[in-house]
C-alpha cells in the first residue's frame, strides 16, 4: 500500500488548509491517522480515525482540526482551521490495516505572516 500526502503549503495565522492522503489500497477497513513533526521535536499524533468512525485528536488541535475519510476515493483528509505558527510542521498520514502500518511521505505546513 502506498500513501500520498498532499495539500501542505504556506498559510497565514488564522487561515486554513486541507491535507489529503490518497491510498493505493482500500481504506474502508483501515485506521487512518495524521501525525506531525516540528523542527527539533518528536513526531506526535494529531488526529486518528478508526475504521468504525471514532476519532481522536491531540488536545492542541481539538476544535480546530477535523479528520475524515472518503472510502470511495480511498482518501483521508485533515481539515485544519484557525492555524497558528505552532502548527508549523511536516505532516504525515498513516494507515493501519491490521496486517501492516504504512506511511505517506510527509507534506510541509508552514504557518506564518
Amino acid at each position: 500500500v502506498q500513501l500520498q500526502a498532499s495539500g501542505g503549503g504556506l498559510a497565514q495565522p488564522g487561515g486554513f488548509l486541507r491535507l489529503s492522503c490518497a491510498a493505493s489500497g482500500v481504506i474502508r477497513s483501515s485506521n487512518m491517522a495524521w501525525y506531525r513533526q516540528a523542527p527539533g521535536k518528536q513526531r506526535e499524533l494529531v488526529a486518528a480515525l478508526s475504521s468504525s468512525g471514532s476519532t481522536n485528536y491531540a488536545d492542541s488541535v481539538k476544535g480546530r482540526f477535523t479528520i475524515s475519510r472518503d472510502n470511495v476515493k480511498n482518501t483521508a483528509y485533515l481539515q485544519m482551521n484557525s492555524l497558528s505558527p505552532d502548527d508549523t510542521a511536516v505532516y504525515y498520514c498513516s494507515g493501519d490495516w491490521g496486517w501492516g502500518v504504512y506511511w505517506g511521505q510527509g507534506t510541509l505546513v508552514t504557518v506564518s505572516s
